[in-house]
């Protein structure tokens, strides 16, 4: 089975919806994304060394250590959308304040305790338990093939407990829908900063909010200015027909990208598993540690 087999009807091989897989990947990203604002895993990563004064010096070695101690033009690539200045002011000295090993043990001790501080007693539950079997599954059944990030977050050892075993499938599942997402914008034509102009272009977020990415504003001018020659913006940054045909496209590339591993559980599978995700999706958004925007255009694309 290839990546994607689908027809003109949104199904992947008669089985999963692509909407279906867009609503997991909603789903199960707050679930990865608390190892970014918890206090529980601040904390970890300041009993480090690591400055935890704001989010990006623990940021990029937590999201990076299972590539080992790489440096900065490596994680810029598979990263992707971040200048490569600000990769490199975070991650040339990460590596001397602990090291990817140290990090990997941190990040899973700090999802730990945010796991247990959000979900209290159900970070126990039998519902809980099945939602992570279910999505081991799929993050078992994912091709790594070209995607860096989905594979080294895939040849981790699985966590023992099955709280840590959903964060570490939503981890893989997200990363491997991220690599996927970079193939599409490299499709498109997309260089990393014109990703993050032709995406503000059509409302996914605040330039403010995508500036967090570290580009200088002449560099965002400059991209702004190669999408108006390819009649993807017009002159004050608000994206075409042309420009949204093109993100709309990105985004349905990026579903089909992302819809193979969800083929082992297919439509009663998935279905059982958004059932059981709701009230841990709602626990996570509820806990107030997540920003009301992000630069990922959950809910506006």
């Amino acid at each position: 089975m290839g990546e994607y087999d689908g027809g003109i009807d949104g199904t992947v091989d008669g089985a999963v919806e692509l909407a279906r897989v867009r609503q997991l990947w909603q789903l199960l990203e707050p679930l990865h994304a608390v190892l970014y604002y918890a206090p529980e895993v601040f904390a970890e990563a300041a009993a480090l060394g690591y400055d935890t004064g704001e989010r990006w010096p623990t940021y990029f070695p937590y999201r990076a250590a299972p590539l080992g101690p790489v440096g900065a033009e490596r994680v810029t690539s598979a990263f992707y959308s971040f200048s490569p200045r600000m990769v490199a002011e975070y991650v040339e000295s990460a590596w001397s304040v602990a090291s990817p090993e140290a990090m990997l043990e941190a990040r899973l001790r700090g999802v730990d305790g945010a796991y247990r501080a959000i979900f209290g007693d159900r970070a126990d539950s039998a519902e809980l338990a099945e939602a992570a079997a279910l999505a081991r599954r799929a993050a078992e059944a994912a091709n790594t093939a070209g995607r860096p990030l989905a594979a080294a977050n895939a040849a981790l050892e699985w966590p023992k407990t099955p709280h840590l075993q959903l964060w570490h499938a939503a981890t893989i599942l997200r990363e491997h829908r991220g690599d996927g997402h970079i193939a599409a914008l490299l499709v498109a034509g997309l260089d990393p900063v014109e990703s993050l102009v032709s995406f503000a272009a059509i409302g996914a977020a605040s330039v403010e909010r995508f500036e967090s990415r570290g580009w200088s504003a002449a560099e965002w001018a400059a991209a702004r200015e190669r999408l108006s020659a390819r009649g993807l913006v017009d002159e004050d940054g608000t994206a075409t027909e042309a420009g949204r045909a093109l993100r709309r496209r990105v985004e349905q590339d990026t579903d089909r990208l992302a819809a193979a591993p969800w083929q082992s559980l297919g439509r009663d599978g998935t279905d059982r598993l958004v059932d059981l995700l709701g009230d841990f999706w709602v626990a996570v958004l509820s806990s107030g540690l997540l920003p009301s925007e992000t630069t990922l255009g959950i809910g506006k694309v």
